[in-house]
């Protein structure tokens, strides 16, 4: 078991991530980067970020870092650790959890509309790592 939010929870996922083919043909023609923002809530006293390059089906960088400010990425996908969890389970679709605001993305959301099938890969790459909270 892997610790969510964790840099070996990050590289467990861009592994799993650059194993998965249905990954790689939905998101064949993705060029962009994203924050993952986990803000504090249910016992997180902090929030966590991590960076995610992704392009062309796979991921070319993941890393987590000290803060927002860190780094630019043309995505910003954020929401409270307890939705990350139903997220990470498999329990909470990306696309509706963006619509019904249990998550916030900043960015380009109509090029996030053109790829949803690449989100739910991605949401589903989540759930293969073996995960455990905190």
């Amino acid at each position: 078991m892997v610790l969510f939010p964790s840099e070996e929870w990050i590289q467990r996922f861009k592994e799993e991530l650059n194993k998965n083919e249905a990954y790689a043909e939905a998101a064949k023609d993705w060029e962009g980067d994203f924050l993952f923002v986990v803000t504090p809530d249910e016992g997180l006293d902090r929030e966590y970020v991590f960076y995610v390059d992704l392009y062309h089906g796979k991921c070319r960088e993941a890393c987590m870092l000290p803060s927002r400010e860190a780094k630019k990425a043309d995505f910003v996908f954020e929401g409270p650790y307890s939705n990350w969890k139903k997220l990470i389970r498999g329990e909470l679709d990306p696309i509706t959890a963006i619509m019904t605001r249990k998550f916030k993305l900043k960015g380009n959301l109509m090029k996030i509309m053109r790829y949803t099938k690449a989100a739910s890969e991605l949401v589903k790459t989540a759930s293969r790592v073996p995960t455990e909270f905190r």
